[in-house]
C-alpha cells in the first residue's frame, strides 16, 4: 500500500484512464428529459469519495488544497436555480442573502428509489428529506452563522445521494452584494468577498460563475473576482441562467467571450413556479430546440444535463491532474510534522528522566558557551555579534588599554614639567645625603598616578560581567526553552553566579590596585633600558638649567617637547625632581601593562571558571536545593510546549488517515485495473 500511494506516475496514469473512460460513458445529454443520470461508474465514485472524506478530515487545515468546484455569482443571479436543478431538492429562497455559509454540496447518485438527505455541521450529522431540507438548512445556517442576517465562514455539508443524480461535490458560496440590507453588517461586502477569494484563490480551485441573461456579463462583479485569480480563465466555468427572459442577443454575448471563459458557456432556463424538475428539464430541452434565437446556439453549450455532464468531465480532470500531487504533499507534510515532534523534548515522567533531561540542559548549554566565551567559534550566532564573545572582549581590553593611557596622558602637563615631582621632593626631604632619591618619594608619586586611575578596572570588570551576563542569560535561555517553567529559576541562578563573580572580580581590582600603590616591583628589562633611554637627556636638562640664555624647551624622547625655563628656580632639586620623573615614567609603561594584562588573565581564567565548574553547580543549588523544586516542575510539561505536542499529534494523526484513504482508493484502481 505505501509503495501504491508514493509512486506519483502510476497513480496519474491510473486515475487519469479512469475518469476519462467514465467521462466518455455519459450518455448524450440531449436524450436526456427525465432526472439527470450520473456520469461516474463504480471506478470514479470512490474517488471523488477519497476527496470529500479528505474535506471532512479537514486536510485543508493542513496547507492542502483539494480539487474543488467552487459555485460563485451575484445576487439574485440565479444560482440557487442552477444548483436546484442539479441536485434535484429545494434550496433556502427569499429576499437578501440566502446561502450565508459554505455549502458543501455533495451529490451522488443513488439506485434507490427514496433519496437519502442529511446535514453536517458542528461535528453533527442531522438526517433529513426533500420536503424539509429548505428548512433543515436555515436552521443549521441559523446556528452556524446566528439568526441574523450575517455570513460565517463555518462549512455546511449537505449530502444528496438520490437516483439520477450528477456525481458531483460544489461548495456554493453566499451571493455577492454590495449595498446592506436591514439587519447586514456594514462590511457585508467585504466578508462575502474574503470567503469567495479564500475559496477560489488556489489553483486547485475551479470556478462556476453563475451569471445572468439580462446583465451585462462585463459588469458582474463575480467576473471581477474570478479574473482577479483566474486571469486567462482557464479554470473558470460560465453558466447563463435567465435565457429564456432576455434571449436577444444571447448567443453573440456567449461566443464573443469578452470576459475570458476559459472553460466555455453553459445556458439554462430556470425552474419556474410548481414545475417538477423532469417538467423542467422537458420545457428546457424545446425551448433551446424551438425558440427562434436560443435555438441558434449549438446544442453542445444549453441545458442543465449538459452543464451536468460538463462539471462531471471537468470533475474527473481536476481529480486526475491533482490527486497525485495531493498524495505527495500529504507525505511531505506528514514528514516533516513528524520530524518536527520528534524535535520535541520526551514527556517527562518520572524524577530520573527529570534529572536527565536536566543534565542535558546542562551539558548543552555548557557546550555552547565553551564555543563563544573560550574557543571563540560563533556558529550558532552567525549573525549576532554580542554572541561573538572572544571578539567582544578583546575590542573591550583594547578600549580599557586605551583609556587608561588616555588617563595618564591627561594627568601629565607638559607647561607644568616636573613640578609636582619637585613638590614632593620639598615635602619629603630630610637629614639625609644630598642628591639621594628616597624609595617614599618614589612611591609617593606612584600613589598618586595609580589613584588616577584607579576607577577604570574597577568600571571595566562591571561592564564586562554585565556583558557577560547578557550573553549567558539569552544561551541558558535558549537550551531550556521547552522547559519554560524552569527560565526564571535557571534565570535566577545565571544573574546570581555572575553577581558572585562580579564581586569577586571587584575585590581582586581592589586588591591589584594596592598592590600597585604600596609596592614597587619589576623584573622586566624594559624598565632598566626606556628609564636608561630618558636619562640620555639629562645632560641638556641641566645645561639649560644652568645657562639662561639657552633655549626653555627641550625635546626628551617618549615624552616630547617640554618647557623646562620655570625650573632654574629650582636648581637643587631639578635634577633629582628628573631623575624621579624619568623612572616613574619607565615604570608606569610596566604598570599599565600589567593592569590590562592581568585584568585580561584574570577575566578569562574567571569565565572559563564560570562555564566549567560554577555554572553548574549554581543551577544544582537553585534548581535541585530544599526550596528549588526544579525537577518537579520538569514533570509538570509547559502549556506551550503541551499545545504544540497536541496539535502535532493531530495533524500526525490527520495526516496518517487521509495518508491511508488515498492509499485504499489507489490499491483499488490497482486491482481494478488487473
Amino acid at each position: 500500500m505505501g509503495a501504491v500511494i508514493n509512486d506519483s506516475d502510476f497513480v496519474s496514469e491510473e486515475i487519469t484512464k479512469a475518469l476519462i473512460e467514465a467521462a466518455h460513458d455519459h450518455i448524450d445529454p440531449l436524450a436526456i428529459q427525465a432526472p439527470i443520470v450520473s456520469s461516474y461508474n463504480e471506478r470514479i465514485r470512490p474517488l471523488l469519495d477519497c476527496v470529500d472524506r479528505l474535506r471532512n478530515l479537514k486536510v485543508m487545515q493542513e496547507g492542502i488544497q483539494l480539487p474543488t468546484i467552487v459555485v460563485v455569482g451575484d445576487q439574485s443571479s440565479g444560482k440557487s436555480s442552477v444548483l436546484e436543478s442539479l441536485a434535484g431538492i429545494s434550496l433556502p429562497r427569499g429576499q437578501g442573502i440566502c446561502t450565508r455559509v459554505p455549502l458543501i454540496m455533495r451529490l451522488q447518485s443513488h439506485p434507490s428509489p427514496v433519496p437519502e438527505l442529511s446535514l453536517e455541521f458542528n461535528g453533527t450529522i442531522v438526517p433529513t428529506d426533500e420536503v424539509h431540507i429548505a428548512e433543515a438548512i436555515r436552521v443549521a445556517t441559523d446556528e452556524i452563522a446566528g439568526k441574523s442576517k450575517g455570513i460565517s465562514n463555518v462549512p455546511l455539508t449537505l449530502t444528496v445521494k438520490k437516483n439520477g443524480v450528477p456525481d458531483l461535490t460544489m461548495v456554493d458560496l453566499p451571493g455577492i452584494t454590495r449595498v446592506p440590507v436591514h439587519g447586514q453588517p456594514e462590511d457585508i461586502y467585504e466578508q462575502i468577498s474574503a470567503i469567495i477569494m479564500e475559496y477560489i484563490k488556489p489553483e486547485e480551485s475551479i470556478i462556476l460563475n453563475v451569471l445572468s441573461a439580462t446583465v451585462d456579463f462585463s459588469t458582474c462583479e463575480s467576473i471581477r473576482m474570478s479574473q482577479k485569480v483566474d486571469k486567462t480563465g482557464e479554470r473558470t466555468l460560465a453558466v447563463v441562467t435567465k435565457a429564456d427572459k432576455s434571449p436577444e442577443g444571447l448567443l453573440e454575448k456567449v461566443t464573443a467571450d469578452d470576459v475570458n471563459i476559459g472553460l466555455g458557456y453553459v445556458c439554462v432556463r430556470n425552474r419556474i413556479g410548481d414545475e417538477s424538475y423532469e417538467e423542467a428539464r422537458a420545457v428546457e430541452a424545446m425551448l433551446f430546440e424551438t425558440h427562434p434565437l436560443l435555438s441558434k446556439i449549438h446544442k453542445s453549450i444549453v441545458g442543465i444535463p449538459v452543464l451536468a455532464q460538463k462539471l462531471v468531465q471537468i470533475q474527473a480532470t481536476i481529480i486526475s491532474k491533482c490527486l497525485p500531487d495531493i498524495v505527495r504533499k500529504i507525505n511531505d507534510k506528514l514528514t516533516a510534522s513528524v520530524a518536527e515532534l520528534n524535535k520535541l523534548p520526551l514527556q517527562l515522567k518520572s524524577v530520573p528522566e527529570a534529572v536527565t533531561a536536566f543534565m542535558r540542559i546542562i551539558s548543552s548549554a555548557k557546550e555552547s558557551l565553551r564555543k563563544i566565551f573560550i574557543r571563540g567559534e560563533f556558529d550558532e550566532y552567525p549573525d549576532e555579534k554580542e554572541m561573538h564573545c572572544t571578539a567582544r572582549l578583546a575590542e573591550m581590553l583594547s578600549a580599557y588599554s586605551e583609556n587608561l593611557q588616555s588617563i595618564s596622558i591627561q594627568s601629565e602637563q607638559k607647561q607644568t614639567f616636573l613640578v609636582e615631582e619637585i613638590s614632593i621632593l620639598e615635602e619629603a626631604k630630610g637629614i639625609n645625603l644630598p642628591n639621594f632619591l628616597p624609595r617614599s618619594v618614589f612611591l609617593i608619586s606612584l600613589q598618586k598616578k595609580v589613584r588616577a586611575v584607579s576607577a577604570t578596572p574597577d568600571e571595566f570588570v562591571n561592564k564586562f560581567w554585565e556583558y557577560l551576563q547578557g550573553v549567558l542569560v539569552p544561551v541558558l535561555m535558549t537550551h531550556s526553552e521547552n522547559y519554560p517553567q524552569l527560565q526564571p529559576s535557571i534565570r535566577r541562578a545565571a544573574q546570581s553566579l555572575v553577581s558572585k563573580k562580579r564581586e569577586q572580580s571587584v575585590d581582586w581590582v581592589l586588591q591589584i590596585i594596592e598592590m600597585e600603590k604600596l609596592t614597587d616591583y619589576t623584573c622586566n628589562p624594559e624598565y632598566a633600558a626606556t628609564w636608561h633611554d630618558l636619562m640620555k637627556s639629562q645632560d641638556m636638562f641641566m645645561i639649560i638649567m644652568n645657562d639662561r640664555k639657552k633655549s626653555t624647551t627641550l625635546e626628551i624622547d617618549g615624552i616630547g617637547v617640554v618647557e623646562v625655563g620655570h625650573l632654574r628656580n629650582h636648581l637643587v632639586v631639578a635634577q633629582q625632581a628628573f631623575d624621579l620623573k624619568m623612572r616613574m615614567t619607565a615604570y608606569w609603561k610596566i604598570v599599565l601593562r600589567r593592569l590590562v594584562d592581568s585584568m585580561a588573565l584574570h577575566l578569562l581564567f574567571s569565565s572559563q571558571n564560570l562555564v566549567n565548574k560554577d555554572l553548574e553547580t549554581e543551577m544544582v543549588n537553585e534548581l535541585m536545593g530544599p526550596h528549588g523544586g526544579g525537577l518537579e516542575r520538569m514533570l509538570e510539561e509547559s502549556p506551550s510546549v503541551a499545545d504544540k505536542r497536541d496539535r502535532l499529534n493531530g495533524s500526525i494523526r490527520l495526516l496518517r488517515e487521509s495518508k491511508e484513504t488515498v492509499a485504499e482508493i489507489m490499491d483499488n484502481i490497482a486491482a481494478y485495473g488487473d
